[in-house]
């Protein structure tokens, strides 16, 4: 009998970001990935989300290690906050370790692990671990497929991936093996990228942009072009330069993570542009606008983003006016749609021409739609199948389009965060819920925000604060100074003096009340105090502001 596997989803099933799995093999963990998630409109504050790290801290001495799959945000962002608490090294392509060192560095964190750089096919023993590094097509160069090869069998994560028959390098999903393998020794458990499960056909081609961008360089000879991607979308970053030099435009970066990353792709020879071609941004204002092409970051619209300071008119480098061109060579992550939207009207608004993905085909998605994530299955052929990476109506379709390809019903299943599989030689099991998979918040410096505060900015936003100050004398139950009304966002206090006085005075009775029934104690008179004003509050205007009583005894 062997002994089971078992697979501990910490983040990344139900929606986009937050990559995060454990695969534990005789006692010993394995990290696959470890990325964070940009925070809903309604996370007031909140600047990152990243995994509950509960689980991982508590099996801290059993980690042997982290793959990265490949260098986007969403599967390496969290490293550098989990490396402050853990100690691991991180094996993945030299790519996908030098875009995750950014942050670890920033961090001051490059001590607490050792990156350890895998190649294309690269078979290697980590602890109880026997991991296959398989080359995937993504909008990242250089991501990886991983095939555990386990005591209960192959265990094939597919990464992030699209089968683009014609990549910038080259570089294939690498199908065959995956085929070989599954000839060979069998899959027996599936988990694949379901992000675009519900869309119908086939990705289209990275290689295919580069002749719109082509085309769009053409049309606007003669006008300044701003463009924008993904700083780690080092294939698109060349298919822009390609452009730019062929109608003899001067290239500048714009941001500092497309600087830095321009910088090491070109330094590992995966980003061609000559040096002469390249000047910094600070001398682009000398320049003739018309022989000029700036590489931005800020395609999701992110606040304080160079492109969104362009659009706002505070970008340092650069004042955008009538005659410019925008062209957003990406597509909304679901959330940032507002976000994406307002950058457009504010380049719009400066007079500037703007070219998105609604207008023309400024962009190729890295992830496989229907067509592709069938012919994985049909390759695979494996015995379980999870679907992976994806809000829930998009794990939902995966499973849906497998079991249409004639999979069993029971051999799919559709997990969440906090689950736990558990492979045997009898088959597949599922504990629901079996490992902490909140969401933990980063504000600012500061971690695990906790649900509460955010509930309390809500309400503060949408509802407003009121502060009643009353100090008493509990010897004498006499009311000394007050009750004052403070108010923000509840009601314009100089409109409403005589709201705020009937509610100072409900506030009164209520605390002569409570003295004439002997609770003189400061908390029992904060309650009233409390329930007087909201009670008030709720009957006079049917909102709910934060209810702050403040009771001085002197």
């Amino acid at each position: 009998m062997a002994e089971p596997v078992r697979i501990t989803f910490l983040g990344g099933l139900g929606e986009i970001g937050r990559n995060c799995a454990c695969i534990e093999v005789e006692g010993s963990i394995m990290l696959l990935d470890c990325g964070l998630m940009f925070p809903d409109l309604d996370m007031l504050g909140v600047d990152l989300v990243l995994p509950d790290f509960t689980y991982l801290r508590e099996n801290a001495e059993r980690i042997v290690g982290a793959i990265a799959t490949h260098g986007h945000e969403d599967h390496v962002g969290g490293f550098s906050f989990l490396l402050r608490e853990l100690s691991f090294p991180i094996y993945g392509s030299a790519l996908t370790l030098g875009l995750a060192s950014n942050r670890i560095e920033e961090a001051g964190l490059l001590d607490r692990t050792e990156l350890i750089a895998v190649r294309d096919g690269e078979r290697r023993t980590i602890g109880p671990f026997d991991v296959e590094f398989i080359p995937v097509t993504h909008s990242v160069p250089h991501g990886f497929a991983t095939a555990f090869h386990t005591p209960q069998g192959v265990i094939l994560h597919s990464g992030d991936f699209k089968l683009d028959l014609n990549p910038v390098d080259g570089r294939l999903t690498d199908l065959a093996r995956i085929g070989a393998i599954a000839d060979r020794d069998g899959i027996r458990l599936l988990l694949s990228d379901s992000t675009n499960a519900d869309e119908h056909g086939h990705s289209s081609s990275e290689s295919s942009v580069g002749q719109v961008l082509y085309d769009l360089f053409h049309q606007y000879e003669g006008r300044r072009i701003i463009t924008t991607c993904f700083a780690s979308h080092i294939h698109r970053v060349q298919q822009i330069a390609d452009a730019a030099i062929a109608f003899g435009r001067t290239i500048a970066t714009m941001g500092l993570s497309m600087k830095r990353n321009v910088s090491l792709a070109r330094a590992m020879g995966l980003l061609r542009i000559p040096d002469h071609a390249l000047r910094d941004i600070e001398e682009v204002a000398d320049l003739d606008p018309a022989q000029v092409c700036v590489i931005s970051t800020g395609s999701q619209g992110e606040p304080m983003s160079a492109l969104a300071l362009l659009a706002a008119s505070e970008n340092r480098w650069l004042q955008l006016g009538p005659g410019d061109v925008a062209i957003m060579s990406s597509h909304p992550i679901p959330g940032n749609e507002a976000n994406v939207s307002k950058v457009i009207d504010g380049l719009v608004r400066l007079g500037a021409d703007v070219v998105h993905s609604g207008i023309a085909d400024v962009h190729a998605t890295g992830h496989a739609k229907q067509e592709e994530l069938k012919t994985l299955l049909s390759i695979t052929r494996p015995e379980w199948f999870v679907p992976v990476h994806g809000e829930y109506r998009h794990l939902v379709a995966h499973a849906r389009l497998a079991t249409g390809m004639g999979f069993r019903s029971e051999q799919v299943m559709v997990c969440e965060d906090g689950d736990r599989l558990t492979l045997h030689d009898g088959g597949l099991e599922v504990q629901r819920g079996a490992a902490p998979a909140g969401y933990l918040y980063v504000d600012g410096i500061i971690g695990d925000v906790s649900a509460g505060v955010l509930r309390d900015r809500r309400v503060l936003a949408e509802e407003g604060v009121v502060v009643v100050i009353v100090a008493v004398d509990v010897t004498t139950g006499a009311i000394v100074t007050g009750p004052e009304v403070i108010t923000r966002g509840w009601v314009h206090a100089p409109e409403a003096e005589d709201l705020l006085d009937q509610c100072a005075q409900q506030v009164r009775d209520a605390v002569k009340d409570a003295f004439n029934k002997d609770a003189t104690d400061i908390e029992s008179l904060q309650r009233q105090v409390r329930r007087a004003a909201g009670r008030f509050v709720n009957e006079q205007t049917r909102r709910r502001p934060m209810i702050v009583p403040v009771v001085m005894e002197v």
